[in-house]
């Protein structure tokens, strides 16, 4: 009796635990009450506990509590908050539509809430809205992502005004950039002054410089997510934009209202068009480059939804001429067509799929293809007889095609899970030249050198688990495993990734991360500036994957109204990276590819400060980051540790803007950097042998990268003028470009002064320089 009294107890205790934890999920989208368009990373947490979670990027939340009656607070940077009070007694769906702040004005902290920032167990994360980057002065009239990225403490240009990001020690190649999940492999325009994410078809900017979650991989030093704007579901819109050198324009609206919309933005350069008319009539040249993004998405229901996104841009130079020549009756005639053309083109088909309120899938298939072309043909003739005809063109490129499969997964919370695999087919084109002469009595009809293709195939699975150990301590845990086959040879890779948040008070939290990276590409370069002739490349039975260990440790300061102010020191080390040896190019070699590189190390190791201010009339950062980037190649220095070209000891970012009312609104930026590391003779020896003219001595080099150019600092402060028409809204825009004229190094040369002298000479690329546009948005 005592035992079925006691056994009759327990049943009942745990009767009453059960009844006490029973849990139910609130969950839905967060959207614009104005487009219809998702909004990611959106907050929602009950009021009393503060217990919450953010939309995805698909603007998809799921917040499981125990039953009961809550205080529901949604809110997104630059949008009204609501608030919502539901009593939980089952599993409830609630779709929230947020309406835009006109003016936003400062955020009250809420029951001593901190910031996201605080609360999120990722670090070494930034991001981007597009309404910050139109504030900024715009370069020639074209506000730029990239530009913006580099002003992020981490990050860094490689030169005057170009768009290629270098992250915490890391290449160019070591940068995943995602548009709408699609790899795309050249992210430049106008050889690396531009970049190819137009402003007005880019939604939001997320960019991963280390403490990388699970799901991303293939990339050692950063993730750059762009994503797309979806259409407005609710009605049209429109705008256009004339600039010095470019235009463009876009449109979206309904195709089914609250059903189906759709996005299409383009813009062109027309340097080439405005120039043509002062040429002569025997020669063309010219440049130009254009971007087209589309994007469609379609709801069947609350639970199924499909998006079709796609990107086509080119670059192109070009030069043509014909010059004819007559006299006594004999005639010369010569022709000549020389061609430069690259650009990208991406597709993704995406599905998502709510499977119940606690698991979210989104299935995706890809395509995407980089290509790059030169060429050159020339004729001549004699009495109109063809005398010589030649032909030369190099090509290169890479495609791929994708599947992926993504679940969020919500058990519990303040417990997310992430889980899902993917597999890309790789075309790799690393560089085919071909060559004819047709030429009188010339023996060369036709001839290909170069790489033949070569064909990858990369697979990935991944599974991340964010939670909370207390309500002080929270951890991203995750395993990121992926597996490579090319030449019939096998590389796979476990990549463990950690992730740790401590809420030491109200103000202070304190973060650290770990991340292993591997990479199965390389990118083959012998320039600073992103040329398309930069060649991709695969991982091969000699050349291996690069790999990367990344450490950091941080602290985010909340106590400053409406500021986070964050400071994170990390150490990276990287293995079988590639340079060119010496006197080495990508053209003119029957040799393969691998022939022609060194294989080595790198390490990379730095602290950022960063104090960032997102709402209220006046917001922006101030960034500094001390790192110092190394590399080593037994063979190139002596086999000793050199400074990496991209290294910089000091790189300070102020970027400020201000909105002093519904019309006029200002934006500045002030950077500074340590000049670029370059190699320049030690000294020079005459020659024994005299040598000649143009070589007369030897020149030594005592290290690698052994001179630095001048410090780089510069100021652009950018103006808006707003007016409200009967139809839409009236926008110039001027900006100036270096205000202060600083004569910063482009490149260095030895030359000689008036009294013959050797001494070094700089050239410097732009010096003040205006620009005004003009855009009208309905």
């Amino acid at each position: 009796m005592r035992k079925l009294f006691l056994a009759a107890m327990v049943l009942l205790c745990c009767f009453i635990g059960q009844a006490q934890s029973k849990q139910y999920t609130l969950s839905g989208y967060i959207t614009d009450a104005g487009s219809g368009e998702k909004l990611i990373n959106a907050n929602v947490y009950e009021a009393e506990q503060l217990r919450g979670t953010v939309s995805n990027v698909y603007g998809f939340y799921s917040l499981t509590l125990p039953a009961g009656q809550y205080t529901i607070i949604y809110s997104y940077v630059g949008f009204k908050a609501i608030t919502k009070t539901v009593n939980l007694t089952s599993d409830m769906q609630l779709n929230v539509n947020l309406d835009y702040a006109e003016a936003i004005e400062e955020v009250t902290v809420v029951g001593g809430a901190v910031t996201h920032k605080q609360t999120d167990s990722q670090m070494s994360k930034e991001t981007l809205s597009m309404e910050a980057i139109e504030r900024l002065p715009a370069f020639m009239g074209e506000a730029d992502v990239m530009k913006t990225l580099q002003l992020m403490p981490g990050v860094q240009s490689g030169s005057e005004a170009s768009s290629g990001l270098y992250v915490r020690g890391g290449g160019p190649d070591q940068n995943l950039m995602l548009l709408d999940g699609v790899p795309v492999y050249n992210a430049s325009h106008l050889f690396g002054f531009f970049s190819v994410f137009n402003t007005d078809a880019v939604k939001n900017v997320s960019l991963y410089k280390g403490g990388f979650p699970a799901r991303f991989g293939g990339r050692l030093s950063s993730v750059v997510d762009i994503r797309m704007k979806e259409g407005n579901e609710k009605e049209f819109h429109g705008g256009a934009q004339i600039g010095l050198i470019s235009s463009r324009f876009f449109a979206e609206g309904p195709i089914v209202k609250d059903r189906t919309a759709f996005h299409v933005s383009a813009r062109r350069t027309y340097i080439d068009l405005i120039a043509r008319p002062f040429m002569n009539q025997e020669e063309t040249n010219g440049y130009f480059f254009y971007d087209t993004n589309v994007k469609v998405n379609h709801k069947f229901s609350d639970k199924s939804r499909v998006y079709l996104s796609a990107y086509a841009g080119r670059d192109k130079a070009y030069n043509k001429y014909d010059d004819s020549y007559s006299y006594e009756g004999s005639s010369s005639k010569s022709e000549y067509d020389s061609k430069l053309f690259w650009g990208n083109i991406t597709t993704a088909l995406r599905w998502n799929y709510i499977f119940n309120n606690k698991l979210f899938a989104n299935t995706t298939l890809t395509f995407s293809d980089y290509r790059f072309n030169v060429s050159d043909h020339s004729k001549s003739y004699e009495n109109g007889i063809k005398e010589q005809d030649t032909f030369y063109e190099y090509r290169s490129g890479i495609e791929d095609w994708s599947a992926k499969i993504e679940f969020d997964w919500y058990p519990a919370p303040r417990h997310q899970i992430k889980f899902g695999s993917a597999y890309i087919y790789h075309t790799f084109k690393p560089g085919i030249e071909v060559i004819k002469d047709n030429s009188e009595g010339s023996d060369i009809e036709h001839r290909t050198i170069g790489n033949n293709n070569t064909y990858g195939h990369e697979m990935n699975v991944y599974i991340e688990d964010d939670f909370e150990l207390t309500g002080r301590l929270k951890a991203n845990l995750g395993l990121h495993a992926s597996a490579f086959n090319v030449e019939d040879t096998w590389y796979t890779s476990l990549e463990p990734r950690a992730s740790l948040r401590y809420l030491a008070s109200d103000q202070i939290t304190l973060k650290a991360a770990y991340s292993k990276m591997q990479q199965y590409l390389h990118l083959l370069s012998n320039s600073t500036i992103g040329l398309p002739t930069d060649l991709w490349l695969p991982v091969t039975k000699r050349v291996k994957p690069q790999v990367s260990h990344q450490y950091a440790i941080g602290a985010v300061y909340g106590g400053l109204k409406n500021i986070d102010v964050s400071l994170e020191g990390f150490y990276k080390e990287m293995d079988n990276l590639i340079e060119y040896k010496e006197g080495a190019s990508f053209i003119g070699s029957s040799r393969g590819w691998e022939e022609q590189v060194e294989i080595g190390q790198g390490k990379a190791y730095g602290v950022e400060l960063m104090l960032k201010k997102d709402v209220g009339n006046t917001t922006g950062w101030i960034g500094y980051t001390w790192s110092k980037t190394e590399r080593q190649f037994d063979n190139l220095n002596f086999g000793e540790w050199f400074p990496a070209r991209y290294d910089r000891r000091h790189d300070a970012s102020i970027v400020l803007s201000h909105k002093i009312n519904d019309k006029i609104d200002i934006g500045t930026t002030w950077v500074f950097g340590t000049g670029n590391a370059i190699t320049l003779p030690t000294y020079e020896i005459e020659r024994i042998d005299g040598g000649s003219d143009y070589n007369p001595t030897v020149k030594y080099y005592e290290h690698r990268n052994n001179y630095r150019m001048p410090n780089y600092h510069r100021m652009d402060v950018g103006i808006n003028f707003h007016k409200q028409k009967k139809r839409g809204v009236r926008t110039w825009n001027i900006s100036v470009y270096n205000v202060y004229n600083r004569k910063n190094p482009f490149f260095i040369y030895t030359g000689h002064n008036d009294g013959g002298k050797k001494v070094l000479k700089q050239v410097s690329l732009f010096p003040i320089l205006p620009s005004i546009t003009y855009s009208y948005k309905f």
